[in-house]
């Protein structure tokens, strides 16, 4: 036998294992691959974790925390709301070892992602970042829960994993991440394409301008009702009691 043939042969891609062809894994023809892989794996990790349901959390990675001598009063404000509603929603939730119930997800990155992973993680809940890989990478904040924190690829299923478990989605001021999300959500729930669910905005001066539902209903946009899809407020403590009166998942049964 020619060993330098069989050598060929051991060290060639096409011998490997699936699992172990990085290059084939990283090739477009695998991309289907990687898509199913992408969903299934955080699936699996949700499912270890005991997450029953989640409350979808965006808001600007721009904001500084209140300990950044940087930090302008607005920023200090808008950290301070997304902080309180993660602590209040959290405790108000039903959190038993293995079902965690309204769990917060956020988008993983700092700013008020942040705010609300620390909110959540100060009430002694766990809470869930669904980060995903840019050109400038940006780190998954300290107050997710180790664990449930994730990289993802591909936006569309960062996006999936947005909404499959939600019962609830707050939005504060943000860029144009959050702005997408939320009228994303807004189209599905008023398409009937996912079940309804509370969709919060925290920050009316904010709001009033980047969805102006008046001039939206007076232009023959969407339907006068269709106003009635969000709730708007100004308190992240508000905002919780919102999300638990509605979404009957508290430490209560909810109402």
């Amino acid at each position: 036998m020619d060993s330098s043939r069989l050598k060929a042969i051991l060290a060639s891609p096409s011998y490997r294992l699936a699992e172990d062809d990085g290059d084939f894994l990283e090739s477009d023809s695998a991309r289907a691959i990687r898509l199913a892989l992408e969903f299934h794996r955080a699936e699996t990790y949700l499912q270890a974790h005991g997450i029953e349901s989640t409350v979808t959390v965006f808001g600007s990675a721009r904001v500084r925390s209140p300990e950044d001598p940087l930090a302008n009063e607005q920023q200090r404000h808008d950290y301070e709301q997304a902080r309180r509603f993660g602590y209040d929603l959290s405790r108000g939730a039903a959190h038993t070892p293995g079902c965690h119930q309204l769990v917060v997800a956020t988008g993983g990155g700092p700013g008020l992602m942040e705010a609300a992973n620390r909110g959540a993680d100060e009430a002694g809940a766990p809470s869930i970042g669904f980060n995903i890989r840019l050109p400038h990478e940006q780190q998954p904040n300290a107050y997710i829960t180790p664990g449930l924190a994730f990289s993802f690829r591909y936006f569309a299923l960062r996006k999936m994993h947005f909404i499959f478990r939600a019962r609830a989605l707050v939005a504060f001021a943000g860029g144009f991440g959050t702005l997408d999300e939320v009228y994303e959500a807004l189209n599905l729930v008023l398409t009937r394409t996912i079940a309804p669910i509370p969709i919060v905005l925290v920050g009316s001066d904010y709001w009033a301008r980047m969805l102006d539902l008046d001039y939206l209903v007076a232009g023959g946009y969407i339907e006068a009702q269709d106003k009635a899809l969000v709730h708007l407020t100004d308190s992240g403590a508000d905002a919780a009691a919102y999300v638990l009166a509605r979404c009957g998942c508290g430490k209560d049964g909810g109402s």
